[in-house]
């Protein structure tokens, strides 16, 4: 009873698991690998990464015009000697660098770059550092060179030899004459990790030309590796295609979307791309999202399914085994054997049991209750008596006392064959019914009664009804 308890609950815990994975795993597929919502997340992110990019830029450039209006710069590219105005210039630039530590713009993402160079490109002087004066920065960074000629302000990407995000404004001496630049330089990689916290908090790199592909020149810290692997292997069209037509693409490699906007603010708007790495599914493997929460909850149900099923099986057995065991007593000869079983669904059948090894077994039943009172059943059996102690107020006195003082064997006797005739006489058979069982069951019935009376009780047999009833008689 239990195995087959637990073996078709857990079989069923089963199939429900089963389905609620099917089920669940295909929502999650629907919902987190809807193509055409994840490519436009990435579009929006590459356009959001590279607008903070240039952004920052354009801060930048305002900040540096203030200080290029300054007479200490001014008056570094002012100097009769070249070592008076490098050492002029080295001091300017330490006092911007020690400014830009307390700027809110440049928050964790101080230059390492600060030079003024005169109207040819060359380093004047730059901060912490007596290194590299006279060297040409205009020659290659033609955002530069337009900066001299025009005094236009501007910010681009280098990477041809120190990669940083560089702004530039030009510097102008009284009458307005263009005779040099300040210039800073922020560390690539460390710029694109801020604008990365700042925006998508996604792995973000940058990218320029490189003969008929394109190289990586920075990336951010997070998950740099994987996303450097992925440029190499994208679409060179694709990357060409955005850079070419200045919009935003949006390409599929392997688990990735890789977005790539430009950087229209930078140089001449063609120089590099602004790359965004996005999962090419919200859950990486929804099978194992799915699968260990559903088997964790299918253990739990087969365990309370087996505890739930065995405590079941024992509720039912325990009383069918007993029912067993008893009647296997019964049919060795303990014909006395009856059932005393509380139980909600068996304790009836019980009783009937009992009732009917009564019958059986010519033994009337006792369904006087706590009062002595005699319970008639409203359709009696074939074998069923009926005991009534109310007609007992109807007998005579000298018939009580004559009872009273009939010895017990004579009493038994008779009521014996009183209790076969009447039984008789409405046609049922005694075959079944002895004379010892029955003297045995009227003396436990009349020991029981005399214990309700409080004094001695003897019964008499009388037809009603066609039904033999046996009255209870209190004797004096």
């Amino acid at each position: 009873m239990r195995i087959k308890l637990i073996a078709v609950n857990s079989l069923i815990v089963v199939i429900v698991s089963l389905l609620s994975f099917l089920l669940v795993r295909s929502a999650l597929g629907t919902a987190t690998g809807n193509k055409d919502e994840l490519s436009a997340q990435a579009e929006d992110a590459a356009n959001g990464a590279a607008s903070r990019l240039q952004l920052d830029g354009l801060r930048a450039e305002r900040w540096l015009a203030a200080a290029a209006s300054e007479a200490a710069t001014l008056d570094a590219l002012s100097k009769a000697t070249a070592t008076a105005r490098g050492d002029a210039a080295t001091t300017q630039c330490d006092a911007l660098v020690s400014r830009m530590k307390n700027a809110s713009l440049f928050e964790r993402n101080v230059p390492t770059l600060v030079a003024i160079i005169d109207a040819n490109g060359r380093i004047v002087g730059r901060n912490n550092s007596s290194l590299s004066r006279g060297d040409d920065l205009a020659t290659g960074n033609s955002g530069l060179s337009a900066t001299l000629r025009t005094g236009q302000s501007g910010s681009d990407v280098w990477y041809e030899r120190d990669r940083y995000l560089a702004s530039y404004v030009a510097v102008r001496d009284d009458q307005g004459k263009i005779v040099g630049s300040l210039v800073i330089g922020r560390p690539l990689n460390d710029t694109l990790s801020r604008v990365s916290e700042a925006t998508t908090g996604r792995p973000i790199v940058i990218v320029v030309p490189k003969g008929d592909g394109f190289e990586v020149v920075g990336h951010s810290a997070l998950q740099a590796a994987q996303l450097d692997e992925g440029v190499q292997s994208a679409s060179t069209d694709m990357l060409k295609n955005a850079l070419g037509h200045q919009q935003t693409d949006v390409i599929r490699q392997a688990e990735l979307l890789m977005a790539a906007a430009p950087l229209a603010a930078f140089g001449e708007g063609q120089r590099a791309l602004i790359v965004v790495a996005a999962p090419a599914s919200l859950i990486a493997d929804p099978t194992m999202f799915v699968l260990l929460p559903i088997l964790g909850a299918l253990a739990m149900g087969i365990v309370l399914v087996v505890v739930a099923s065995w405590m079941l099986g024992s509720y039912i057995t325990r009383p069918i085994n007993m029912l067993e065991e008893g009647l296997l007593a019964i049919l060795n000869g303990q014909t006395d054997k009856r059932f005393e079983l509380e139980h909600a669904e068996l304790g009836g059948l019980a009783f009937r049991i009992d009732q009917l090894l009564n019958q059986l077994m010519g033994v009337e039943e006792d369904t006087t209750d706590a009062e002595g009172r005699v319970s008639v059943s409203s359709h009696p059996s074939r074998y069923t008596e009926a005991l009534d102690d109310q007609a007992s107020a109807g007998i005579a006195t000298d018939q009580v006392q004559a009872l009273s003082a009939e010895p017990a064997a004579q009493y038994y006797a008779r009521i014996y064959a009183e209790y076969v005739a009447a039984k008789s006489a409405i046609g049922e058979s005694t075959e079944h019914v002895s004379e010892a069982t029955f003297t045995a069951r009227i003396q436990n019935m009349e020991s029981d009664a005399e214990q309700k009376y409080g004094r001695p009780v003897r019964y008499q047999v009388q037809s009603r009804n066609k039904e033999v009833v046996l009255i209870a008689v209190p004797l004096p």
